[in-house]
């Protein structure tokens, strides 16, 4: 399953560091399938966005995953890409970039013609093959439309939801300001924290480190700070941590106000399960003990 991170020091710069892979000889790294691309977007001190990426499994480059990438930003969102369409490319790898936005997307929806049919114009915006960034282009157009971040992203996922099959549409977006995450259905997890400074414990700096081998991310600036931090999974053992309900809309404003809404409350119209996508997208998705895992296994 592709993982997810976005996080936010809200009004102040914030150092991290990432490795988005954890070292080739770990346990964790050993007991996956190789992904096919990780990425990490933050916004510089002019507010302009920045991303790096790679697609792996094309170039083998397990050293651009694994070292640690020191940024500082307000933002950031990291994404491994276990690829359910589109080609190992660097134009299909997460997170992309549009309108000074970045963007970072797990799960499947599917009819991709029927949804480039409703972008039109805004297809202009696709450079390349996912239904990830066609879905972003969506968005984007409906930001244009609707002149709010929030309600751009609602009209597009409630478009999404009526007329094409989904599986799953989390999100992570980003502004060099402010962040957003969007879980829906319930396919998979999608988690909150919001961390006061030094955590739990008091004084300490962010370590956070995913279970599953993917995403690690580390901030000594947030022993003194506070973050929110978005994640699909738990990342440490801070009790603070909840999960989004499916259907829920996280928007962190520029100085760490939290709110959550719930526009989304019906499911698809077409739920698509794991026996329903084909063998490449059916692998990208399911983990083990993972929601989409367990609900296969119900369907069995």
């Amino acid at each position: 399953m592709c993982r997810l991170f976005g996080m936010t020091g809200g009004p102040e710069r914030v150092a991290a560091t990432f490795w988005l892979l954890e070292a080739p000889d770990s346990l964790a790294e050993q007991s996956r399938r190789e992904p096919d691309g990780t990425g990490l977007g933050t916004f510089d001190a002019q507010d302009r966005p920045v991303v790096s990426k790679q697609p792996l499994a094309a170039y083998q480059d397990h050293e651009f995953a694994a070292e640690a990438r020191e940024v500082r930003s307000r933002t950031f969102v990291a994404h491994v890409r276990y690829a359910s369409n589109g080609a190992v490319a660097p134009e299909n790898t997460h997170p992309f970039e549009e309108a000074g936005r970045l963007f970072a997307h797990n799960g499947v929806i599917g009819d991709v013609p029927a949804l480039e049919r409703e972008l039109g114009d805004a297809m202009e915006l696709v450079k390349g093959e996912t239904d990830s960034e066609r879905f972003f282009a969506l968005i984007t157009r409906e930001i244009a439309n609707t002149g709010t971040i929030s309600e751009g992203i609602v009209r597009a996922a409630r478009w999404v939801a009526e007329n094409l099959p989904v599986f799953a549409i989390n999100l992570v977006l980003i502004d060099a300001h402010e962040l957003w995450a969007l879980r829906y259905p319930d396919t998979h997890e999608l988690y909150v924290l919001e961390r006061a400074a030094g955590g739990p414990h008091g004084s300490r700096h962010l370590e956070h480190a995913s279970a599953r081998g993917s995403v690690r991310v580390r901030s000594g600036d947030l022993a003194a700070l506070p973050a929110v931090v978005v994640a699909s999974e738990r990342m440490d053992e801070d009790p603070a941590w909840r999960a989004l309900e499916s259907g829920e809309l996280l928007h962190v404003d520029g100085q760490l106000k939290a709110t959550v809404t719930r526009p989304l409350e019906a499911p698809p119209v077409h739920q698509l399960t794991l026996a329903e996508l084909d063998a490449r997208a059916a692998a990208s998705q399911a983990h083990p003990g993972g929601a989409a895992s367990r609900a296969h296994a119900r369907q069995q």
